[in-house]
């Protein structure tokens, strides 16, 4: 809990509170429905929670905002983001029932009202929203493809709207199709050698007319 203080400081005590907390859930509930790896879940803070909060390195989100995750798995990055964005809107979508359950019970115990839930395929989704995040879930043209017409083409953030992913690894080869892409590594915000080949990619969505 003490690496998200070292990086994420005006946190209000519900902020805390529900960090801490964090760890108690997913412990509880992994032992129930395996949505963690074993090695992960003693890592949970760095692994998961730190690394979801990347995203917020590079764009924070404005109260009212729509913010979609796909393929959210157990909650990543979706409900840390909610917990640091309260007034955020936050759409969690896996196609895993078992997977949207643990991430109602985590929503649940941690009493946010800012997520809503969903177990279906993102092309079944409908709804504009001002970025889409997701975790390395699909290769980027693959990913473009399952979200094509999801995002608002009204910009009100500091970055245009668009996907904001996280992936690992060189990306050259996955990206060069996509001009407008912009790379962010997490080592310019992190000191941690976990985030050395860790990215954020912003791909802003362009819109014909």
């Amino acid at each position: 809990m003490e690496i998200i203080l070292k990086y994420f400081d005006g946190l209000t005590a519900k902020q805390i509170a529900q960090f801490e907390q964090l760890s108690e859930l997913y412990q509880d509930w992994n032992l129930k429905i395996n949505v963690v790896s074993r090695k992960d879940i003693d890592e949970i803070y760095l692994r998961h929670v730190l690394h979801s909060l990347g995203i917020a390195k590079v764009q924070g989100f404005l109260p009212g905002a729509q913010i979609l995750d796909v393929g959210t798995g157990g909650g990543f990055p979706g409900i840390p983001l909610a917990i640091l964005f309260p007034e955020t809107n936050f759409h969690l979508v896996d196609s895993i029932g078992k997977k949207i359950k643990v991430v109602d019970e985590v929503v649940a115990g941690l009493g946010l009202e800012n997520v809503k839930t969903t177990n279906d395929r993102v092309e079944n989704i409908d709804g504009q929203y001002d970025f889409i995040v997701s975790r390395a879930v699909a290769q980027m043209e693959t990913f473009t493809r399952w979200v094509k017409g999801k995002v608002a083409k009204k910009s009100n953030h500091e970055l245009k709207n668009g996907i904001l992913y996280l992936k690992g690894g060189d990306l050259d080869e996955e990206l060069a199709m996509f001009k407008s892409a912009t790379v962010y590594g997490l080592s310019a915000f992190y000191d941690e050698d976990f985030f050395e080949t860790k990215k954020v990619v912003h791909l802003p969505q362009k819109y014909k007319g």
